[in-house]
């Protein structure tokens, strides 16, 4: 496709737009301001959304969006059915006016190409892979050294608008927000969540590290809750994490449902986690995070709002594995090696953890 970008016409009052996002948690948790600055600008726009089967359970009941499921195990036969779905949704010459393909990876590039749409906006040169550069006509601004989230708000900008501020109100009914508030008492005593796995495991800590900062905490009157999905490995790493407590800690894992997890996260004072979804949802729900970051880079993925209790290696991890400064690798870099994490050592964590005290008297 040409990849020049004439000048466009910005939306008009009421434009059809699709958004191609389908995973992970934390990066469709990216994708929700966006949603907020688009139905700001154009209140009357038709917004479709094709997303992965858990993510939407996540974000299910968000405001002006219709949600369009494909299982990524569907194959063919599920981007045919998409595509067969889509023409039956009577838009306007057949076509939504733009598709944000938001997604670079090889599947998601593919499943655009059975999405109508007269314009089709991707990422910039330097973030593309995978041959996104074949099914985009637009691209978005190239902006080096960005957060996920701000890349992500910037597919607004071919279309004439700006993402000024940044706004998720995660849509949480108030059954979770029940459930969450019935698994400890609501006094006085801070709560420090943990939550410890990546989806990526070798963005993963040591579970003795994670014990010892939690016993730290406790230490210091915390509450510390343990929280996560239901796989095997966080299972495995909870219990290993408990064994080598010398406190108690109230055992969550598995025990929550996508929808009851922002309510959960919410009610926490501070959440430890690796570079995961967790992170980018307690973020979403203005819980501060300690988060652990050497095989990622906390400024291009780190929570969103607030570094300033992150356990940060990055630059070391970068100077051990791949022989020079942070500064001097492509933005984005991941550095996923066997022993990475154990930059971090447990003395980060706990610095982390009273930098927070620190800011919050009391606590």
């Amino acid at each position: 496709m040409n990849q020049s970008t004439p000048n466009r016409p910005t939306l008009g009052p009421a434009p059809s737009l699709c958004l191609l996002r389908l995973s992970a948690l934390g990066d469709v948790t990216h994708v929700v301001p966006l949603v907020r600055t688009l139905r700001r600008a154009r209140p009357q726009a038709s917004i479709a959304w094709i997303i992965g089967k858990g993510e939407r359970r996540l974000l299910e009941g968000l405001d002006g969006v219709d949600f369009i499921e494909y299982d990524k195990k569907s194959g063919w036969a599920g981007m045919r059915a998409l595509r067969r779905g889509l023409r039956e949704r009577g838009l306007a010459g057949g076509k939504f006016d733009a598709l944000l393909q938001m997604q670079v990876a090889a599947r998601a590039n593919l499943l655009s190409a059975f999405v109508p749409a007269t314009r089709r906006i991707g990422y910039d040169r330097s973030r593309s892979k995978d041959l996104h550069g074949l099914f985009v006509n637009e691209r978005i601004p190239d902006r080096p050294g960005i957060h996920v989230l701000d890349a992500i708000g910037s597919f607004c900008e071919p279309l004439g608008l700006r993402q000024t501020e940044v706004v998720w109100d995660l849509p949480v009914p108030e059954d979770a927000r029940e459930w969450a508030r019935a698994q400890w008492p609501q006094d006085a005593t801070p709560t420090l969540l943990i939550s410890p796995c990546s989806s990526h495991t070798l963005r993963n800590w040591r579970p003795e590290r994670y014990a010892a900062v939690a016993d730290h905490a406790a230490a210091q009157g915390w509450r510390v809750v343990m929280c996560g999905g239901r796989s095997q490995l966080e299972r495995d790493t909870t219990d290993a994490i408990l064994a080598a407590m010398a406190h108690p800690a109230l055992d969550l894992v598995g025990k929550d449902t996508l929808k009851q997890l922002p309510a959960l996260l919410e009610r926490g004072q501070l959440l430890m986690t690796p570079d995961s979804g967790p992170m980018h949802i307690a973020n979403a729900m203005g819980t501060k995070v300690l988060g652990l970051h050497a095989a990622s880079n906390p400024a291009r993925s780190g929570p969103y709002s607030d570094l300033r209790y992150c356990a940060d290696r990055y630059d070391d991890a970068a100077r051990k594995y791949l022989g020079k400064p942070a500064a001097q690798i492509a933005w984005g870099t991941k550095i996923e090696h066997d022993g990475v994490m154990d930059l971090i050592e447990v003395e980060d964590g706990i610095a982390a953890f009273e930098r927070y005290r620190a800011d919050h008297p009391g606590r």
